[in-house]
Order: structure tokens, then sequence, then C-alpha cells
């Protein structure tokens, strides 16, 4: 007695589980990457410059405004005791990293006057914060 020949069926390997798979793992890394930038400031609308970089660790943020008020880490402070406030915020460090966050409306000779301010304290490194352009 012969047994009837099933049919050869061939393997078949489905692949939509996997390409719904892929797609929740890339809108997660997405999803993932728009929390990784760190705003310390107050925000402001920087100026853009394509030759930025990124800096790794900040201490101490200064803030100007588009009205022109300045802030030391988001506390709102007067020009002249801006020197003697990042003196205590350095503390014993050699070296302290300031970051100014001037709104691109800002005048240019009141950015000149804060960098003036922070460079009459000793150990002190400036830099300027800029958003890269957008492409």
């Amino acid at each position: 007695m012969r047994l009837p020949e099933e049919p050869d069926v061939s393997p078949q390997i489905n692949i939509v589980p996997m390409i719904d798979v892929i797609f929740a793992l890339l809108t997660f890394f997405i999803m993932s990457t728009l929390y990784l930038s760190r705003s310390t400031g107050l925000p402001v609308s920087l100026p853009n410059a394509s030759t930025t970089e990124s800096q790794t660790k900040s201490e101490i943020v200064v803030t100007i405004d588009q009205k022109g008020q300045i802030s030391l880490n988001q506390q709102s402070v007067l020009l002249n005791d801006l020197p003697a406030q990042v003196r205590t915020l350095k503390g014993n460090h050699q070296q302290a990293l300031v970051i100014i966050n001037a709104d691109a409306r800002v005048s240019h000779g009141q950015v000149i006057t804060v960098m003036d301010q922070l460079r009459s304290i000793q150990g002190v490194k400036l830099a300027i914060a800029a958003q890269p352009p957008e492409r």
C-alpha cells in the first residue's frame, strides 16, 4: 500500500516581524537622541557658527538674554557683582570654564563688557555658546 505523496512545500522566512522590530528599535534610538542635548542656561536665541565645538564639561554658565539681563547659573546678577560671584563658584579650582550664552540680539559691546569682567579673574577660560547652522 502506497501513501499519497505530500506536495513539497518550500521553507519560507517571514521577515515582516523582523522589519517591525527594526522599526521599533529605530524609533527608540531616534527618540532617545532627542534628549541627549542638555541645556544649562536660560532660553536664549544663540547665534549660528559653522566652527562650533562641543564642550564636555561646563562649570559656570553666564547668560545674557535679549533684554540685556545677566544671569549666572540661572540666577540674576548685576554686572559689577559678576566677578565676585564667579570667584565664589570657582572656589579652589585653578581652572574654570565659563560659558557665555548671549542672545543673538544682544549688542556686541555688552558681550565684550561681560567678557572683560570675566577675564579679570585668574584661571578662567571663556567659551561662547553658539548653535551649529541648520542643514
